[in-house]
């Protein structure tokens, strides 16, 4: 379009591609700017002018149009424009479309495994318009070497979402950002959230403070098991939702305490696709593992000792309260309501922990507690109303999977995508260690 007004720099092509409206409304509002025709038909002219002068052999006309021909790019624009076109388009399809991610850690394990590369659908659940503007394409947020944030936080569109193709279930595997990660310290291994590490443990270790925005937070993956107006309770491990057992998935694991006898052929572990062994104490073979009910039966079938674990978190479990802190575990939790849009509460000191960053952050409201009263936006309140759903996210590892049980809700504007499927898959995340083959190109049952 830009190329039918005479628009013919690298600058102007490079303008439409990255923000086309701007450079519309420039030629439009510019006296000077006249349209010249369209210019695919234009250059297909030219050139057939070139190729018929060459063709008579009319070696003076040839030289004066190559001389004159405005649509000549140098070698080195021919190369500019197609890597960043090619940057562009890839930005493009990762932003609004489809991202690939890999799995890092063993919380969703055996659905997800530790090395598997996966494709996200981003219009599944609807296309989230990006909250950061000015950022380096295909990094998310760190500089790889440079270790510094890859976006520049201010200036910054609201959020948007566009319509998607079907909602968030009980049970989906979901791609989200990390909602307690807004405020966190950078660790060498990982992201701490403020709620999670002191100022003074931060200072001690040299960890740097950065205030990210919504869509700059870590991604997570886990399983939603409780949706919008569901109540979600755990006893004995099993999830009941609005009282009722729900189905578990296939392949969940829990933390077993595991027992090999001597000469015990540790390379057997390895046929049951376990992740590496966490914890040995001692010379007696003592080992934590975390492993589904087929593999746990499985050891013990090639004699191991197996036994399941008093599997105990060093995090308080949210919401965070004097009453509930000795008393509820990861395997006995809740029950605790699940917000949805539209729903009213009433707001007490008992459940003020439960909802106060949905007021004050996810809702962008300010939020006081004064005494026993509350205060939203300067005035009090006895009761709130939720403008945005929630949904609460577990790992399938129940017993090694920060989720849900310990930050809280995950709201509908941190939601990212739909995992398709698994196009890549090593073994403990390391391609010395191999490969998955019969996980490659396996879709969404293999998730459930």
């Amino acid at each position: 379009m830009v190329r039918s007004f005479g628009k013919l720099s690298l600058w102007d092509s490079a303008a439409a591609v990255i923000y086309a409206p701007a450079k519309f409304f420039a030629i439009a509002f510019n006296k000077d700017a006249a349209y010249v025709g369209q210019t695919v038909i234009l250059e297909r002219e030219y050139k057939q002018k070139i190729q018929e002068a060459a063709k008579l052999d009319n070696k003076r006309q040839l030289e004066k149009l190559m001389a004159k021909n405005p649509y000549k790019k140098s070698i080195g624009r021919e190369w500019t424009e197609a890597i960043f076109f090619a940057v562009f388009a890839a930005a493009f399809i990762r932003m609004f479309l489809i991202e690939a991610y890999t799995i890092p850690t063993s919380s969703m394990e055996g659905s997800l495994k530790v090395g598997d590369f996966l494709f996200v659908s981003k219009a599944h659940y609807g296309i989230r318009t990006p909250q950061t503007v000015l950022q380096i394409p295909l990094l998310h947020n760190r500089i790889p070497k440079i270790d510094k944030e890859s976006y520049l936080s201010s200036p910054s569109l609201p959020y948007f979402r566009f319509p998607g193709l079907t909602k968030v279930k009980r049970n989906d595997p979901v791609v989200f950002n990390w909602p307690i990660g807004d405020k966190i310290y950078v660790a060498p291994d990982r992201t701490w959230s403020v709620d999670q590490k002191t100022e003074a443990e931060a200072k001690q270790q040299g960890w740097e403070y950065i205030d990210r925005p919504m869509d700059k937070t870590d991604f997570y993956i886990k399983r939603c098991v409780a949706i919008p107006g569901d109540t979600l309770e755990i006893i004995n491990k099993q999830i009941y939702i609005d009282d009722k057992p729900t189905e578990n998935p296939e392949k969940m694991q829990y933390e077993y305490d595991v027992r090999l006898p001597q000469g015990f052929d540790k390379s057997k572990i390895e046929e049951l696709d376990v992740y590496p062994l966490d914890i040995r104490s001692g010379p007696n073979q003592f080992y934590k593992m975390h492993m589904n009910v087929k593999q746990a039966n499985r050891l013990k079938e090639m004699g191991a000792d197996v036994s399941p674990s008093k599997a105990m978190s060093g995090q308080p479990l949210f919401p965070i309260t004097k009453s509930n802190s000795p008393i509820q575990t990861i395997d006995n939790y809740g029950p605790i309501w699940i917000p949805k849009k539209g729903a009213t509460v009433k707001l007490t000191m008992d459940n003020i922990n439960q909802f106060k960053r949905i007021i004050d952050v996810y809702e962008g409201h300010d939020f006081e507690i004064k005494g026993k009263q509350f205060f939203i936006d300067g005035r009090e309140a006895k009761t709130y109303t939720f403008a945005l759903d929630y949904y609460f996210m577990m790992g399938d590892n129940r017993h090694n999977s920060e989720d849900s049980r310990f930050w809280g809700y995950v709201p509908e504007t941190h939601i990212v995508g739909k995992p398709l499927f698994i196009w890549m898959s090593t073994k403990y995340g390391s391609f010395g260690n191999g490969i998955r083959w019969d996980r490659i190109f396996s879709g969404a049952r293999k998730m459930d």
